[in-house]
C-alpha cells in the first residue's frame, strides 16, 4: 500500500495504541491483551476469502455452460479462470493487511466499550461536540473535485444497540447524475467529543442506455453495516483528542467495512510538508489552516492498495480529501453554517 510511510503501519509495529478510542468513550479495554484474537481473525477471513473466490468461480463456470457457442463457452471459462486466481491473490494482500493492523493495535478482541450513558442523547446537543468536525442539524457541506458531494446532518436519529445515533446523508454525484445515496450513522460521545460510527445504509446507483426516462437503477447495497447486526462493531469516525501516531478502527464489518485511520499530523497548514501537500488546492488550505487543521490517514484491509488522506478544518470539519495513488481530489465548495464559506477560493 502506499501510504505516507509504506503503509503508516510500519512505523507502529509493536506500538501500543495509548489513546485508545474505547478509553475516549468512556471504557477501559486492554487493547493490547493477551491472546491472538486479531490475527486468529485474519487467519480466518484469509480462509473465508479463498472459499468465497472458489465459490464464485464455480458458479460462473456453470454460466459458462450455458453458453451454446464453443468458443463462447471456452473464453468464459477463461475467464472466470483468470478472475478466480486474481481474487485468491487478493486474499492474500488482505491477509498481510489485517496482519499489519494487528501489529499496530494488538491481539485483543475487538469489543469496544459502546454504552448508552457515553453519548449523546438529543438532537440539541450537537451544537458543540467537535470542533474539528462540527455537526447541527441542518449543517450542510459541498464539495467540488472529481465528485460532487452533499453532506447534511438531518432532523433525524436512529435507536442502534439502545444508542442514538443521528442521521446524516451523503449523495454523490458524476456528471450531474446521482450515483450514490449514504444515511451514516453517527454517536457522539459526551466526555470528548469523539464521533463515533453505528453504521451506514448505502445505495449505489448507475444509467443504462434506452431507459425512457433515464432513471438511477440500485445496483450495490455494498458496504451498508449496522452495529450489533450480524456481529458488527462501533468504530470511530473521528476522534475526540486527536494527537499524532492515533490509529484505530472506522468501522468493523468483517468483509464489508474495514476501515482503519491513523492521525499524520494536528497542525497542518500549507507548505509545512511537501507529501502531505500533495494535490491540496494551496489557497483553500491557506485560507481555512494555520498550524490547526488535522489530517487523517485512511486505508482498509478489503482493498490494500486503496489510500487516501482526509483534512479538517477547526469550525468547518472534512474540507479536503485526496487519493495520491490514483491523483484524486475533493474539496469544500461551500457550507451554510460558518462565514468562512462565504468567500471559499474555486479551486482547480
Amino acid at each position: 500500500m502506499n501510504m505516507p510511510n509504506i503503509m503508516l503501519l510500519g512505523a507502529f509495529l509493536g506500538f501500543a495504541l495509548i489513546h485508545s478510542v474505547d478509553t475516549q468513550a468512556g471504557g477501559g479495554h486492554d487493547w493490547g491483551g493477551g491472546g491472538k484474537a486479531c490475527s486468529k481473525t485474519s487467519q480466518l477471513m484469509r480462509s473465508a476469502c479463498a472459499a468465497e473466490s472458489r465459490d464464485d468461480f464455480l458458479v460462473q463456470k456453470a454460466k459458462c455452460y450455458n453458453e451454446s457457442e464453443r468458443d463462447e463457452k471456452r473464453e468464459c471459462i477463461g475467464e472466470a479462470k483468470e478472475e478466480y486466481y486474481e481474487t485468491r491473490g487478493s486474499c492474500h494482500d488482505q491477509y498481510d493487511a489485517r496482519e499489519d493492523v494487528c501489529d499496530a493495535l494488538g491481539q485483543a478482541p475487538y469489543d469496544p466499550s459502546f454504552e448508552p450513558e457515553d453519548f449523546e442523547t438529543s438532537l440539541d446537543s450537537l451544537t458543540t461536540p467537535n470542533n474539528h468536525y462540527p455537526m447541527g442539524v441542518g449543517h450542510m457541506w459541498t464539495y467540488g473535485g472529481d465528485e460532487e458531494i452533499m453532506v447534511e446532518v438531518l432532523d433525524e436519529t436512529k435507536l442502534i444497540d439502545d444508542i442514538t445515533c443521528f442521521v446524516v446523508r451523503d449523495v454523490v454525484f458524476v456528471d450531474g447524475l446521482l450515483v450514490e445515496d449514504t444515511d451514516d450513522w453517527f454517536a457522539v460521545a459526551i466526555n470528548d467529543g469523539a464521533i463515533w460510527y453505528c453504521g451506514e445504509e448505502v445505495k449505489d446507483f448507475e444509467y443504462f442506455d434506452g431507459d425512457s426516462p433515464s432513471l438511477p437503477e440500485l445496483v450495490a447495497i455494498d458496504g451498508s453495516f449496522k452495529v450489533e447486526r450480524d456481529g458488527d462493531r462501533a468504530g470511530v469516525v473521528f476522534p475526540g483528542f486527536a494527537q499524532v501516531g492515533d490509529v484505530y478502527r472506522q468501522e468493523f464489518s468483517l468483509g464489508n467495512a474495514e476501515d482503519m485511520a491513523e492521525v499524520v499530523s494536528t497542525t497542518y497548514s500549507y507548505g509545512q510538508d511537501e507529501e502531505l501537500d500533495e494535490l491540496v488546492p494551496q489557497e483553500l488550505a491557506e485560507m481555512l489552516c494555520n498550524n490547526n487543521c488535522i489530517v487523517v490517514a485512511e486505508w482498509t484491509p478489503i482493498e490494500p492498495d486503496a489510500f487516501e488522506r482526509k483534512y479538517y478544518a477547526p469550525g468547518i470539519g472534512f474540507f479536503v480529501g485526496t487519493s495520491p495513488e490514483d491523483e484524486e481530489v475533493v474539496f469544500l465548495s461551500g457550507c451554510n453554517f460558518n462565514v468562512a464559506c462565504e468567500t471559499l477560493p474555486e479551486a482547480d
